[in-house]
């Protein structure tokens, strides 16, 4: 669990490195921080080696690519080609960048890879960790904006006689996508994490339905 390597010269010279690499809304730079802070936190309850999971966590969306590109697949092993790339340029241990390398390439939703490390369970975690709660509510209806998707279908907001439909309604992506992430966390400190944001959302949704229209 020690932080020996990750030193806080190399966290000031990787943010200025992401500071000029990030363009994408939703894995900006403060999406990169809070990863940071609660794959810490989660890494601590989980005696993870931070060595490993905290270069990670702060270069695991390095390489920006939109959500609806068709690469998108390939984005966490784009990025973690080019953490470890730079991370050797830096000089860190090179026994620590293949694990570094798969959690960040393993991070991602939409790469389907197995985490096969603590730390790529924790970096996971605590990535879509972001996706829920009060953050996660908040990036959901950004991007919706972004997107140009509607708030909720006008007639059936909640989708009781059609098909979800998160490509047209952010909404949506709550029951999709959204309600599902908690179940699915690998560790045991993220998952009660996990339910807890869940829980904010369900809040969020009663007082949501509680102000529409009948």
């Amino acid at each position: 669990m020690s932080l020996r390597h990750f030193n806080d010269s190399l966290i000031t010279a990787s943010l200025a490195w992401l500071s000029e690499n990030q363009s994408d809304a939703a894995h900006d730079l403060d999406h990169v921080l809070r990863v940071v802070a609660t794959a810490d936190k989660l890494g601590r309850a989980e005696a993870a080696q931070l060595d490993v999971l905290l270069p990670a966590a702060y270069l695991h969306d390095c390489v920006s690519v939109d959500k609806r590109d068709p690469r998108r697949s390939q984005a966490s092993t784009l990025s973690a080609d080019a953490a470890i790339q730079w991370l050797s340029q830096q000089g860190y241990p090179e026994s620590l960048l293949p694990p570094i390398h798969h959690a960040i390439a393993s991070h991602s939703w939409s790469a389907g890879l197995e985490t096969t490390t603590l730390e790529a369970r924790v970096l996971q975690d605590a990535d879509r960790l972001d996706a829920l709660g009060a953050i996660g509510t908040a990036r959901c209806l950004m991007l919706g904006g972004q997107w140009q998707s509607e708030l909720y279908h006008g007639q059936d907001p909640f989708a009781e006689q059609r098909e979800y439909d998160d490509n047209r309604y952010s909404l949506d992506h709550f029951f999709v996508k959204l309600q599902h992430l908690p179940g699915q966390l690998k560790t045991v400190a993220g998952r009660q994490e996990g339910e807890r944001r869940w829980r904010w959302m369900e809040s969020f949704i009663d007082q949501l339905k509680s102000e529409l229209p009948e």
